[in-house]
């Protein structure tokens, strides 16, 4: 039967688990889901920051419940989602929305312990995070899992390749996840967003290379957090309920002109 477009991207009755969601892409995508009628468990971790998140989003309807956790760790992984089935009782949609990048310049002057900074958050967590939600509702009941991944995981950018490096494993975890899981009916996707204006990439935006991408983008441009959110909505939704495994691009069509930036 065909779906009306209203109910094909509402999430009525779901409950969603967002990482890294007191601000930017992050809170954008929790707002986007919850205006859909998603419940929601948020984390950061920062807990004030989070819990200023959670009220602005709830209004006071006690549809949105903030956890403070640090998910590069083991115990905070296991007590966010441990919260959320206790609160929710179920988790329905997972948003591997943390990332990290502690080191900007070449890749012939990275430390080691940098290295594993990058690793740890940007593609342990989501992978143990995954798990997590998996064992203990999607294995059974289905699922969607949305990883945060990054242009810069398809196309080398200078003095963030290590951060590079670490998306486009990313990337590839989700295609090994949503192969993995497909037949327990868990949709795995990623959202490769380019350059877009948060506080996380305001070095990058700012920039003289920065502005020069801006001028030379299709759309002519610089994205916002929004653009992104409009996207995990989609994927999240069941208006994409036949597509997984797969990376959506958010980034005004910059791709298409093959080349490296420079920074």
């Amino acid at each position: 039967m065909t779906m009306e477009l209203p109910e094909s991207f509402s999430l009525q009755g779901r409950v969603a688990a967002v990482t890294g969601a007191s601000r930017g892409i992050g809170l954008a995508i929790a707002a986007a889901l919850f205006r859909a009628g998603a419940r929601l468990v948020i984390c950061g971790r920062n807990r004030e920051a989070v819990e200023e998140a959670a009220a602005g989003l709830d209004q006071g309807r006690g549809d949105v419940l903030p956890v403070a956790a640090n998910v590069s760790r083991a115990g905070d992984r296991e007590t966010f989602i441990e919260r959320a089935m206790a609160w929710g009782g179920r988790i329905d949609i997972l948003v591997n929305n943390v990332g990290a990048n502690p080191y900007y310049g070449p890749l012939a002057d990275l430390d080691e312990s940098s290295w594993d900074k990058v690793f740890e958050v940007n593609l342990k967590a989501c992978l143990f995070l995954s798990q997590l939600a998996y064992r203990a509702w999607m294995k059974d009941h289905g699922g969607v899992i949305l990883n945060v991944s990054s242009l810069a995981g398809l196309i080398p950018t200078a003095n963030i390749n290590a951060y590079s490096v670490s998306k486009a494993a990313l990337d590839h975890l989700t295609r090994c996840l949503a192969n993995e899981w497909g037949r327990d009916n868990v949709r795995v996707n990623a959202l490769s967003p380019g350059l877009i204006r948060t506080e996380f990439s305001r070095s990058l935006w700012e920039s003289p290379s920065g502005r020069a991408r801006i001028r030379t983008n299709p759309i002519s441009r610089l994205g916002e957090a929004e653009d992104v959110a409009r996207g995990a909505l989609f994927l999240a939704s069941p208006a994409a309920a036949f597509i997984s495994g797969q990376t959506l691009i958010l980034d005004g069509g910059e791709i298409v002109k093959g080349c490296g930036w420079e920074q």
